[in-house]
């Protein structure tokens, strides 16, 4: 896999697997995936992506709100390394 593309045969529009749920913290610095035998600590940037995962938008549409969101490009292959890890996980369809 190229670490710059999205894994082959992957949803394009990703969504948070249920039952899981994102839970943000007060400060909204962090969150956490919640799911029935415990939780998962996120950072922001991992949180912000899980976010976007809700089955509606596409990949690229995703790694296009981050950049907006952070104010930086080139993010692409950060985003789509953490999908697949995500995915590996369980964590999204």
């Amino acid at each position: 896999m190229n670490p710059t593309t999205p894994h082959a045969g992957a949803p394009s529009r990703p969504r948070l697997r249920a039952p899981l749920k994102l839970h943000w913290h007060a400060d909204m610095r962090s969150c956490e995936i919640v799911h029935p035998r415990g939780s998962v600590e996120l950072n922001r940037s991992a949180g912000e992506i899980l976010a976007r995962c809700d089955g509606t938008r596409e990949l690229d549409g995703i790694i296009g709100e981050i950049e907006a969101r952070f104010c930086m490009s080139g993010l692409a292959a950060d985003v789509y390394r953490f999908i697949d890890e995500a995915r590996r996980l369980g964590w999204l369809d």
